[in-house]
């Protein structure tokens, strides 16, 4: 496992686990699954494509790499799930494993699938940084790249901490020029 809490005796993990556990119970029944949305974004024909992801890859990254997969597209797919306005999550699917980047690290105290991710990248970061930490991204910044988002782009759309994450999903989108694919799924979703 990566992070350094994963590791620890596991009457310390019982104990963030508890934490976790409580913040959920005072946050209410909603907290199992947040506000957000994720969407599919396909690339063939020089074409881009949008649809909307299930609710539960809000919470379980295993849930986006399935949603992913199952397209079984010829070209690029990529999704971008958005959780709580907080925080996003770029999922690339690749045959060499998947990529991916989180917006802000420091989600992984609240979020599940944060702290996935963060897991999933082998990021050997503990909580107690994170309690303290300044949000910043964690991930491959180069995923979209070959597709048209460079690296630089991305990091300037990640360093404008006044945008709220959903706003930075359609800085990409803007971007990468599929802004109104995006915008079509996000009004079925009432977004």
């Amino acid at each position: 496992m990566c992070w350094h809490w994963l590791v620890k005796p596991p009457a310390d993990r019982l104990a963030y686990a508890a934490m976790g556990a409580q913040r959920a119970s005072a946050q209410g029944p909603s907290a199992d699954t947040p506000d957000g949305f994720g969407v599919a974004v396909v690339r063939e024909d020089g074409k881009w494509r949008c649809s909307a992801m299930r609710p539960k890859v809000l919470t379980s990254l295993a849930a986006a790499e399935t949603d992913l997969r199952e397209l079984r597209s010829a070209g690029a797919v990529f999704g971008l799930i958005d959780v709580d306005d907080e925080f996003f999550v770029i999922v690339r699917p690749a045959p060499s494993g998947t990529r991916l980047l989180l917006s802000d690290a420091t989600a992984a105290l609240d979020y599940d699938i944060a702290a996935e991710v963060l897991e999933n990248l082998d990021a050997e970061i503990d909580p107690e940084d994170l309690e303290d930490a300044e949000p910043f991204e964690e991930g491959d910044l180069g995923l979209l790249s070959d597709i048209g988002l460079p690296e630089a782009v991305l990091g300037v759309i990640l360093d404008e901490t006044d945008l709220y994450a959903d706003e930075q999903v359609a800085r990409i989108a803007e971007e990468m020029g599929f802004a109104e694919e995006l915008s079509a799924v996000l009004e079925r979703l009432g977004r």
